[in-house]
């Protein structure tokens, strides 16, 4: 069998539900936590002035290194598949989100090194965040799912203005698209 290859998506993925597991999130107001970001600064989310977008996802993968739980395992997770087509739609939308005055953020619970090199490999030109701690994820009991032995963040796009959530995308499917939705969103938020 060949390796995987994280930037297609294999079809029939099972679709992810909206389960309420990021309703109570409009409204909110970030906690004061430091992020470590590929950029090397530290990332304080809750004192960011304006709109800030944070795509919030499971993990990246390598070409031919293997899932977590394998495939087969990985791809049966509602939601799990995907990041890597996610991460490349948001660099290829990052202007048009710019455009709309929001700074952008990726967010996973992988160490800052690996994310250093999904952004070189990608080409991605926005940092993405390290929530390798799980404290933001706590603190804003943010939507995850456990695998491998690993606690992964499903994937959500939160919208925020001056540290307060003002909307929460989930669940995001297909991930490819999720630029695009958080596009619509702001237009509508930004109209209001």
């Amino acid at each position: 069998m060949a390796a995987h290859d994280p930037g297609v998506l294999p079809p029939g993925l099972p679709v992810p539900e909206d389960d309420g597991a990021a309703a109570h999130l409009p409204g909110t107001r970030l906690p004061s936590l430091s992020l470590p970001a590929t950029s090397g600064e530290a990332v304080d989310l809750s004192v960011l002035p304006g709109l800030v977008v944070v795509f919030a996802y499971p993990r990246t993968g390598r070409p031919g290194v293997d899932l977590p739980g394998g495939e087969d395992s990985w791809n049966a997770i509602p939601g799990a598949r995907g990041c890597t087509p996610e991460l490349c739609g948001i660099r290829d939308d990052h202007a048009v989100l710019l455009g709309l005055g929001a700074e952008v953020y990726g967010l996973s619970t992988q160490d800052t090194a690996y994310q250093r090199e999904a952004v070189e490999r990608l080409g991605l030109t926005y940092p993405l965040l390290s929530e390798q701690s799980l404290e933001l994820t706590r603190a804003l009991r943010l939507p995850t799912f456990e695998t491998d032995g690993l606690t992964l963040l499903r994937r959500l796009t939160l919208i925020v203005r001056d540290g307060t959530v003002m909307d929460a995308v989930h669940p995001v499917f297909p991930p490819d698209e999720a630029a695009a939705r958080a596009a619509e969103r702001l237009r509508a938020l930004t109209a209001q």
